[in-house]
């Protein structure tokens, strides 16, 4: 579970609902569904005119990746790729053809078939960096679903409170029921920029960060393929990847030799 996700969002709600309760507020005063029926009705339905359904939908799914990391090993990754390293150094990169049932990893596996193939270093990066920047241009296209949505949603949530003061204007001989009517109203474009704010920009930005992280490790493995298919020393190749982690400790002799 990714603790800042789940955090955040509840010391946002915390805070502001705790914060209203102070002033002497109620969370009943902002429990409206019609309201959230039409901020959230008016802004699925524009972002859904803005994107083809796939990428809709790509976006639905992609929601519970903020919640829930799963993110890659990468030390496992980078120590898989020195001790292959060594391997191919030892007895050429062809011996490596029997551990492509340890590789998990499509992009991995099949960088190394290429590279165990025979086919030159960069004819190997050509091909995986085409495949990896055309992944890349759809995930890119998921965080903007969201963006889109964050745009929207205070907008519909200003034409949510305009219909309910168009309401409030029918019954203006009841100066008690227009000033209930008003603070309704308003609820609407409270909803609006609390999902643009709290839940749509927000959730952008860390798929942003998750679809980065997914494709340095893409770029480490690539890296370190060729590395070897160029006969670079495992040592030389740890120090290089490393480069591509933050936090990362180096490989103890023994593990490089393994």
């Amino acid at each position: 579970m990714d603790i800042a996700s789940i955090g955040g969002i509840a010391l946002a709600l915390i805070g502001i609902l705790a914060g209203m309760m102070v002033e002497g507020g109620s969370i009943s005063q902002i429990t409206q569904p019609t309201a959230a029926m039409i901020v959230i009705g008016g802004t699925a339905g524009a972002v859904m005119l803005q994107f083809p359904m796939n990428i809709f939908l790509a976006a639905l799914k992609q929601i519970m990746r903020i919640f829930i990391s799963t993110r890659t090993d990468e030390e496992a990754i980078l120590n898989q790729l020195v001790k292959f390293a060594n391997k191919a150094r030892k007895s050429g990169i062809v011996s490596l053809d029997q551990d492509l049932s340890t590789v998990d990893d499509p992009f991995f596996k099949q960088a190394l078939m290429l590279a165990i193939d025979g086919t030159e270093p960069s004819e190997v990066r050509k091909i995986m960096q085409m495949e990896l920047d055309n992944k890349a241009e759809m995930e890119e296209k998921i965080p903007q679903v969201f963006e889109a949505a964050g745009g929207y949603s205070p907008t519909v949530g200003i034409i949510g409170a305009v219909l309910g003061l168009i309401q409030v204007m029918q019954h203006l001989d009841n100066i008690d029921e227009v000033g209930r009517g008003i603070a309704v109203a308003f609820v609407a474009t409270i909803y609006g920029v609390a999902l643009a704010n709290l839940i749509c920009l927000p959730v952008a930005g860390k798929l942003k960060i998750r679809h980065r992280e997914e494709q340095m490790v893409k770029e480490m493995m690539l890296e370190g393929v060729i590395s070897i298919l160029e006969g670079m020393n495992p040592r030389m190749i740890e120090t290089k990847l490393r480069t591509f982690l933050f936090d990362s400790k180096p490989l103890k002799p023994e593990e490089v030799t393994a």
